[in-house]
């Protein structure tokens, strides 16, 4: 799923839920970087974690 993610797609972290809602700033080969509304910039191994992408 994380093939999907691109620079603008609003995403849910699986574990964190509380960080809420964040947006993707950039994908560079599996490492994908998010601004999330209550915890800021946060940089995801997509090897590691699938994120959730939010459907408008």
């Amino acid at each position: 799923m994380n093939e999907l993610i691109t620079p603008g797609v609003y995403v849910n972290h699986p574990n964190k839920k509380n960080w809420g809602i964040g947006q993707v700033q950039s994908k560079i080969g599996n490492i994908i970087t998010v601004n999330f509304e209550n915890a800021g910039k946060k940089t995801i191994n997509g090897e590691k974690i699938e994120l959730e992408i939010i459907k408008n």
